[in-house]
């Protein structure tokens, strides 16, 4: 005679699983807790090295004129366009520091290479990544965004002026004479390059991480509002000479 014996499987109780379950969620939490700040930590530095090292990239556009810019045919030097530069992008502009897949077999009228757009490619042969500074409201901007490499950061610039106290931070979109004039501190506003009394154009700069790379919300005509960016990345003392 065959005798059938009830034998229970192994396995978790509903209450095993429920209290598994809840120490899962304690340890979690714990978790973020303790490494969450850490992991944010992580992620500002790496942004902060990223725009640091882009910064020599706006500092050496700001120093040059390259070949058929003319901001309006009103840009005879780099000075020019810096004044400008400096002064739009305090007011309703932004200037923007990335780097792209630029194409070598394809240069632009800039000197610039155009954007290699091919899902496939060797770096260094069919494309080479390059660092750029160009105003947000530049054609050529958007044209880049199809090549994109990493972040964008967006660039806000206030010129330094003579006050009663040294150098401070003067009105967005607006550039005027840092040279002391009496009792009343800086010179007067100058809206040309050429009225521009003085050598230098010393200017505060933020640092933006954007928190979107899509054309439609950072490109020329897009959602971004340039004058709701956050907190900045970094702020540098900046100058450029005449």
């Amino acid at each position: 005679m065959i005798v059938m014996r009830n034998q229970s499987k192994p396995g978790f109780t509903l209450m095993e699983t429920v209290i598994a379950i809840g120490v899962l969620a304690v340890l979690i939490t714990a978790f973020l807790a303790v490494f969450g700040p850490a992991t944010q930590g992580i992620r500002r530095a790496i942004n902060v090295q990223d725009a640091d090292r882009l910064m020599v990239t706006l500092e050496k556009e700001l120093g040059i004129l390259r070949p058929g810019e003319s901001g309006g045919g009103t840009w005879k030097t780099a000075f020019d366009k810096s004044f400008d530069w400096i002064r739009n992008a305090g007011k309703d502009e932004l200037i923007m520091l990335y780097q792209y897949r630029g194409d070598p077999d394809g240069i632009r009228q800039d000197g610039t290479m155009e954007p290699f757009t091919g899902n496939d490619g060797i770096a260094g042969q069919d494309y080479v990544v390059q660092s750029m500074a160009r105003l947000r409201s530049d054609p050529k901007f958007g044209e880049d965004l199809d090549a994109l490499v990493g972040r964008v950061f967006g660039v806000r610039t206030r010129q330094l002026i003579y006050g009663s106290e040294g150098l401070e931070l003067g009105t967005e979109g607006e550039i005027r004479g840092m040279s002391p004039v009496g009792a009343g501190g800086a010179g007067a506003s100058v809206d040309s390059p050429d009225l521009y009394p003085d050598a230098v154009i010393a200017f505060s700069a933020k640092f933006y991480a954007l928190a979107s790379t899509s054309k439609q919300f950072i490109g020329p005509g897009g959602q971004l509002n340039v004058t709701d960016l956050g907190k900045p990345v970094f702020t540098r003392t900046l100058g450029v000479r005449r």
